[in-house]
Parts: C-alpha cells; sequence; structure tokens
C-alpha cells in the first residue's frame, strides 16, 4: 500500500527532529554556548578537546558496530531507544562534577548518539528518497536539522538570558551555572520527547540485512574503493563543520564582541544551514552530489587561506564576516549532500547500513582528534596569531578534500563506463 505524502513528510520531520536533537547535547553546548560552558565549568580549550576525543574515540568504535545492526532492526526501535538515552546522559551531565566527570559524559554519549542512531538513521533517509531523490532527501534532513538547531538555540540563549536576570558579566559565578543548567534540562526534555515522536510516526521498515551475514557484507564494503574515499570526503568535511564551534571564541578574542553578541552571531548564523543543506540538495539531484562538493571544497579553500591572512584591525569586519557566513554556506551544504554519495556510487540498498557503518568510522574520526589538536593550536598561540594557524589547518582539509572528491567521481565513471560496455 503506497504511502500518503502527509504521512510521508512527518516521517520526515520525525526523522529531521530525531537527526538534531540526539546531537544536541553533546554538539550544542560547545557549540552556541561554547565560552559560557567553558567558563561555568572552568575548562580550557584543550580539556573541552580532551573530553571530544573521548567521544570520538567510543563513537569511533560505535559507528563500526552499529552499522550491520541498523540493517537488521527497525529504525523505529534504534533512534527511539537512543534518544532516550541521550537525554538520560544530559541529567548525568548535571549530577557530576565538573573537570573529569565530563570525559565520562561525553564518552557516553559517544555510544548513546552513534552505535543504535547514526546508521538507523542514514538507512530511513535513503528510503525515504529512493534512487531518484537522494540529494533532496539527505538536503532536507540536514537543512531541516539544522532549522531545529537554529531555533532549539535561539530560545536557549534567550532561556539563559532571562534565567540570568542579569547581564552575563555581572552574574554570580553560581547563578551562570543555574542558568546554563537550565539549558541542559531543556534539552534533555525536548531530546526525549523527540524519541516519543519517533516512536509514534516512523513504520516498521523491512529488515534488509539478513540477506547475508555481517562478515560477508562487511567484506562486500570494504573492498569497495569509492567507500574508501567517501570516507576521506566526510573527513575533510566534518573538520570544517567541527571548526565552526571555535566561530564563537574568534569573534569574541578577535573581533572583539561581547559573550552576548558572540552567542547570537552563532545562533543566527545556524539558520545558513537551512539555505546550504537544501539548496545543495535540489543542485545535487541536477549535476551529482559530487560536482557540488567539489566547488564547496574549493569555496572553503579559498575563505580559509583569506581568514588565515586577515587582521581584523586593518581589515573591514564585514568583509571577516562575509567569509564566515560563506564558510557556514559551503559546510552545511557539504553535510547536506556527502551521503547522498552512497547512491551514487551504486552501494545495494541491503547493504546501505553496514556502509554507513565503515563510512562513518573513517569519516567522523575528527570527534576524536579535532577539538584535541584545535584546542592546543588555539592555546598555543592565544588571539590573533592562534586563529591565523587554525584557519591554515582548516584550509589544508578543504585541499585534501577536493582532491579526494575528484578522484571519487574518476573512479564512478569508469566504473559505470566499464559497465555499459
Amino acid at each position: 500500500m503506497e504511502m500518503s505524502t502527509t504521512r510521508r513528510w512527518a516521517i520526515l520531520l520525525a526523522l529531521i527532529l530525531a537527526g538534531e536533537m540526539v546531537f544536541a547535547l553533546p554538539f550544542h553546548l560547545p557549540r552556541f554556548f561554547r565560552s559560557t560552558l567553558l567558563d561555568v565549568y572552568d575548562l580550557t580549550n584543550t580539556q573541552l578537546g580532551d573530553a571530544f576525543a573521548f567521544y570520538g574515540a567510543f563513537a569511533m568504535v560505535s559507528y563500526f558496530v552499529g552499522g550491520p545492526i541498523a540493517d537488521r532492526f527497525s529504525p523505529r526501535l534504534l533512534l527511539s531507544l537512543s534518544l532516550v538515552l541521550t537525554a538520560l546522559g544530559g541529567i548525568l551531565m548535571l549530577r557530576l562534577s565538573p573537570g573529569d566527570s565530563l570525559n565520562v559524559v561525553f564518552a557516553y554519549w559517544g555510544v548513546s548518539t552513534i552505535l543504535l542512531f547514526w546508521s538507523g538513521l542514514i538507512r530511513a533517509t535513503r528510503e525515504w528518497g529512493g534512487p531518484l531523490s537522494q540529494g533532496r532527501a539527505f538536503g532536507f534532513l540536514d537543512g531541516g536539522r539544522g532549522l531545529a538547531a537554529a531555533v532549539f538555540a535561539s530560545i536557549t540563549t534567550a532561556l539563559l538570558v532571562q534565567s540570568l536576570g542579569v547581564s552575563y558579566e555581572d552574574a554570580t559565578q553560581a547563578e551562570r551555572l543555574s542558568s546554563f543548567s537550565n539549558v541542559i534540562y531543556f534539552y534533555s526534555g525536548i531530546t526525549f520527547a523527540t524519541a516519543i515522536l519517533v516512536w509514534l510516526v516512523l513504520p516498521n521498515s523491512e529488515v534488509l540485512g539478513r540477506r547475508s551475514s555481517t562478515l560477508t557484507s562487511v567484506i562486500t564494503v570494504v573492498s569497495k574503493p569509492v567507500v574508501w574515499l567517501q570516507g576521506l570526503i566526510i573527513v575533510c568535511a566534518y573538520c570544517g563543520y567541527k571548526g565552526l564551534d571555535n566561530y564563537g571564541l574568534y569573534v569574541e578574542q578577535v573581533l572583539g564582541k561581547t559573550n552576548e553578541e558572540s552567542n547570537t552571531f552563532m545562533s543566527m548564523t545556524a539558520y545558513t544551514r537551512v539555505v546550504g543543506a537544501i539548496g545543495a540538495g535540489f543542485l545535487a539531484d541536477r549535476i551529482s552530489a559530487s560536482r557540488v562538493i567539489s566547488i564547496c571544497f574549493l569555496l572553503l579553500l579559498v575563505c580559509y587561506g583569506l581568514l588565515s591572512r586577515f587582521n581584523a584591525e586593518t581589515v573591514e569586519l564585514s568583509i571577516v564576516l562575509l567569509n564566515l557566513i560563506i564558510t557556514f554556506v559551503a559546510v552545511y551544504s557539504l553535510r547536506g549532500v556527502y551521503f547522498a554519495l552512497i547512491e551514487q556510487a551504486k552501494i545495494p540498498s541491503h547493504l546501505t547500513g553496514t556502509a554507513t557503518g565503515v563510512i562513518s568510522v573513517l569519516g567522523f574520526t575528527p570527534d576524536f582528534f579535532f577539538n584535541a589538536v584545535s584546542g592546543r593550536i588555539l592555546d598555543a598561540s592565544p588571539g590573533l596569531a592562534g586563529f591565523q594557524n587554525y584557519f591554515l589547518l582548516l584550509a589544508g582539509f578543504a585541499f585534501v578534500g577536493l582532491l579526494a572528491t575528484l578522484l571519487f567521481s574518476r573512479l564512478v565513471r569508469v566504473s559505470v563506463s566499464t559497465k555499459q560496455t
């Protein structure tokens, strides 16, 4: 029986909310409230980077193990359970003392947000899009996630300000911690509510992975060069995405803005994710995902190169902000379409979960190393010099990403030509 249009869009909405809210606690807090998080928990960039290293280490194992699981169980069950477990992590964060305990919380989230969730989300989105609308499916997913992130970031920013009652600078440390705790409670509650929505809306999908053993599926996937290239593409794109986390500090420490102005800037620029991801999705269905990705990496290479040379005292603020905003759009465009490469590479549908797991093991390794490296770069040369080195690092990843995408496109063309002859 064919699914109604209303039901299809309801499923997509549930996937969008699930895809964003499961990562709200581990990623929204340090992205939209980075300086606040560092302050109330008395952390350095290095310590927060090390916490993300724990997240990444546990996430990498979870990506690999979770891939075959997604081919054997319905996304409805996997996503709902993952959201509940992640929401409980927010309560755990509030109950433990700061410092080393933050590593425990982030390690826990590395499992709860990935093992039962990630490959199931990609599988459900690929099924929703079908063979002809992969760009739009993943573009709507990430663009919608961006809209959800922006809306909830705006709400929580207002919640933080309102609960303080005074300016952040005038508030006591206890008042700051109490207000920030309200933000954590809010995100935990929304994450749990999303679990209920997913359980009510998503159908029980067909079990696909029983066509072959787990070992056979993994061997089939890892033997494909395009799978490894897609993993490398995602490594470079994801470094750009994680690079956005420090933009709030850049606005404060280099551009001279206040804590409130920095938080507001980060909240507002989150809306560029909607434009970038959805626009890239429609474009990918017309000219291919790999071409869109190549264009985005080229834009990033240029902008990061300029930002690594800019001096805020000699360059117009509007020019600096324009380059920052372009990188937001390009990074979010990459996120909107890089998993559409699975269809372009002609990975069989019954291997979607396994392929996603293998690709993600490599692709999301920045969760393990990026914050630890970037935190040390910024702490080694505080202020402008540190951020110039930081943007040089990002430019290097953009260059490698561009080369990997061009090679991916070449291999896909050769494969198609071989099959036609």
